[in-house]
């Protein structure tokens, strides 16, 4: 008994299974084959016993306008039996009269495509009629007025603006400026925004924003988060979609251009009503104000073709140590601020004498944010002394940069001062250094020179030479008298 009505539920479930998924149904409708040149097109899809998750931009039809996305659910329960539909409706407004063409095309919902044929639509005079319109069942029982009422949509005002800022209209070469785009609502806003292909717009744009001739710092923004501002003593929500920090190479003008950024803003229901769809999408397009940077070229100095730009200071791991004479130690020269922290050299060497040290390793830092670029760099130096005495690192590094908010060219110099006491190690180090080559073989060689054997033998054969010559030119002289 028990056997049986496990058996029968399971049949029970594997058949409700199957009836729900030759349920789910994906259909598309298209609007009438006449409207006036005063009523909308229509393309609706409708997904049965299941929800639309997702779909794909509506085609776009020759001297149609789209005029926004509504969205309506039902559901039924007939003799115990549940089905449910979602619809999505795009609609178009014509734009001149006369005969258009459709064309058929695929549309993605849930992942999944689906195909219309398509159809011509043909346009007429502005009808008084109004077009088909969806009924609102409860709208006796909640006072509404006409029941055959389409819904109407209006447009709330808005509160908001986007924005391209930058923190500094004027800068020197090599000197970073902060530029950034965001959106704006004020915390009274009313008017509901969603962002609309966000990625791909910002991508157009960053062809036209970003400057040539520059080294990019990009704050790297992977998500749109709302911050809380406050502007002129009003509080508003600011969602950053780009910032970076740019430095710029050489000396002239950066021109940054008025940018578009596109929202979908929703138009919302006069009427609601409870099963309508009481908001419809709808797009706006903000635009922000043009930039321009003047980038001045650097005072005159010898190395100002050379130095680095921003704000910085020393930073060292040692003061004031004491060495043995050819023992090693390590010093790192570090340089940290505000500032290309990619474009930092190593400090110039004033001075080797009785200094011994080899090319430093590099290590840097940089932090990016709250507008600017920071950071360290450190140059970690191997360093050995073989005489005694006093050491003042000052002597021996120094590294020249522009301050461009004191507008003046400075130098950091070590604090660092090295005691170094014992015996001189200097001959030592220079046995202990491998000249390599010939001087490797002077303790098995002879030190005389190679031809002091041959020299009798070079000088006899020189004097024999000489004698011929006399004794023929003397033979020629005769023959010719």
């Amino acid at each position: 008994m028990i056997k049986t009505i496990l058996q029968t539920t399971l049949v029970y479930m594997a058949l409700l299974f199957v009836s729900n998924a030759y349920g789910q149904d994906v259909q598309i409708e298209l609007g009438p084959d006449e409207i006036g040149l005063n009523e909308t097109f229509t393309i609706k899809v409708t997904l049965s016993n299941d929800k639309i998750k997702s779909y794909d931009q509506f085609p776009d039809i020759p001297s149609f306008q789209k005029q926004g996305i509504s969205q309506s659910s039902s559901m039924n329960l007939i003799n115990g039996q549940m089905s449910s539909s979602n619809s999505i409706i795009q609609y178009y407004k014509p734009t001149r009269k006369g005969d258009f063409t459709l064309p058929s095309f695929d549309i993605l919902i849930n992942g999944n495509a689906y195909s219309s044929p398509g159809k011509t639509i043909t346009v007429g005079d502005a009808s008084s009629a109004s077009s088909s319109r969806v009924p609102d069942p409860f709208a006796d029982f909640f006072g509404r007025s006409s029941p055959s009422e389409e819904p109407e949509y209006v447009e709330l005002e808005d509160d908001a603006f986007f924005s391209l800022a930058v923190d500094k209209e004027e800068v020197y070469v090599g000197e970073g400026f902060n530029l950034s785009l965001a959106f704006y609502m004020s915390e009274a806003n009313q008017a509901p925004f969603q962002f609309y292909e966000p990625g791909r717009q910002l991508d157009e744009i960053l062809k036209k924003v970003k400057p040539t001739n520059v080294w990019e710092e990009n704050y790297n923004i992977t998500n749109i988060e709302p911050e809380q501002v406050t502007i002129n003593g009003k509080r508003w929500t600011r969602y950053k979609v780009f910032e970076a920090t740019f430095f710029p190479f050489s000396e002239g003008e950066i021109e940054i251009p008025r940018i578009s950024w596109e929202m979908i803003k929703y138009r919302v229901a006069k009427n609601p009503t409870f099963f309508g769809a009481n908001r419809q999408e709808d797009f706006k397009t903000f635009y922000s104000s043009a930039k321009n940077i003047k980038v001045k070229p650097l005072p005159p100095h010898p190395l100002k073709n050379e130095v680095s730009v921003g704000e910085y200071q020393i930073r060292e791991n040692i003061k004031n140590i004491e060495v043995e004479t050819g023992q090693g130690f390590d010093y790192n020269f570090g340089v940290s601020g505000i500032g290309n922290i990619n474009a930092i050299q190593a400090p110039r060497m004033l001075s080797t004498a009785n200094l011994n040290t080899y090319d430093p390793n590099v290590r840097q830092q940089i932090n990016r944010g709250y507008g600017r670029v920071s950071g360290i760099k450190e140059f970690n130096y191997y360093i050995t002394i073989n005489e005694a005495g006093d050491i003042d690192l000052a002597d021996h590094f120094e590294w020249i940069y522009f301050d461009p908010s004191r507008e003046v060219y400075d130098t950091l110099r070590p604090q660092a001062k090295i005691k170094v006491i014992g015996e001189s190690k200097v001959n030592q180090a220079l046995s202990n250094q491998r000249l390599g080559g010939l001087y490797d073989r002077i303790d098995v060689e002879d030190n005389r020179f190679l031809n002091e054997q041959y020299k009798y033998y070079f000088t006899t054969a020189i004097n024999v030479l000489l004698l011929a010559s006399v004794i023929l030119l003397a033979v020629l002289i005769i023959r010719k008298k």
